[in-house]
């Protein structure tokens, strides 16, 4: 496998202003291994319960995703359930069942310890920590997500993770929370200070920004008419990205760039359907007409061949 995510696979029960689903298969491993499966080969280490329903596990294995590192275990599959009703851009957290989850130990083989590219999804940090201790040799890039919780909870342990990644993915709010900052490249900047090579700030409706320190990337948000269901939007961007950065095998800032748009668009069509289906179910045709769709959203033609701005005359 080029690519190992490590995370969780989850049944969600959403509901959103378009209706409410129980039991949808979701997990931050899920949207992310479905959307990078897109662009490269990509390994999952979860862990579900006796209740994972085959179908589930056949939806990953359709994509082409390894999922021999998929660990069951006796008890229920970890469970969430939430609410958009009132905002779109902000889950409310209805019940969590960690069940099997509470006790999940990643264990990796020698093919998924030695990927060349390794997200960390969002899972406790000491449980993140154990699995980039356990890569051998060193992937050529680390990225990992984290989320309120652990910085509440865990600030030092994240602190000394952040300091041994490569890129981080982290929400607007949580930068802010982090750092203290109120503007976002104050925040950017306090966290790349802590030596990360890239930062990546999502920012819901608003698209996503990229920060390095000698570049700064952003790209909106696809503008769709109706929203259905957000949960995955983050997860499904995070394996474009990586999936993108993994196939092209180049981490350099052009390739950063493209990543972005192709993270953004997994995302834009992980919110058009409850769960993972719609982003399960495309075609490279779809895939591609989407960049293309990115690429005429962002494009202008630069100023040259001795024009200028449009001062008007008391400018100089």
């Amino acid at each position: 496998m080029n690519l190992l995510v490590v995370g969780s696979v989850a049944y969600d029960t959403v509901e959103t202003p378009e209706g409410r689903r129980d039991g949808k298969l979701g997990g931050s491993a899920t949207y992310f291994s479905t959307a990078a499966s897109y662009f490269t080969r990509v390994g999952v280490v979860a862990v579900v319960g006796s209740d994972f329903a085959p179908d589930d596990r056949a939806f990953l294995e359709t994509r082409g995703v390894d999922t021999t590192g998929l660990e069951s275990a006796g008890g229920r599959t970890f469970r969430w359930s939430g609410s958009y009703v009132d905002d779109l851009n902000t889950a409310v957290t209805r019940e969590t069942q960690l069940n099997v989850f509470a006790g999940f130990r990643p264990h990796l083989d020698a093919a998924q310890a030695s990927a060349p590219y390794l997200f960390l999804a969002n899972i406790d940090p000491g449980l993140q920590r154990s699995v980039l201790d356990s890569m051998a040799p060193r992937p050529v890039l680390v990225a990992c997500d984290t989320m309120n919780l652990w910085i509440d909870t865990s600030r030092d342990e994240l602190t000394r993770l952040i300091r041994d990644v490569d890129a981080l993915l982290i929400n607007e709010a949580e930068a802010r929370q982090f750092t203290g900052e109120q503007g976002i490249v104050a925040a950017a900047q306090g966290l790349l200070g802590l030596g990360l090579r890239t930062l990546v700030v999502k920012r819901g409706e608003h698209g996503v920004a990229v920060f390095q320190q000698d570049f700064t990337f952003s790209v909106p948000a696809y503008p769709l008419a109706t929203v259905v269901d957000p949960t995955g939007a983050g997860d499904s961007f995070a394996g474009g990205f990586m999936g993108y950065l993994a196939a092209a095998g180049d981490t350099g800032p052009e390739a950063v760039r493209c990543a972005t748009v192709a993270g953004s668009v997994m995302a834009s069509f992980a919110v058009e359907s409850f769960g993972p289906d719609r982003l399960g179910s495309l075609s490279a045709a779809d895939v591609r007409d989407r960049f293309g769709a990115f690429v005429e959203l962002t494009r202008f033609d630069t100023l040259g061949r001795g024009r200028d701005l449009p001062f008007k005359g008391s400018c100089t």
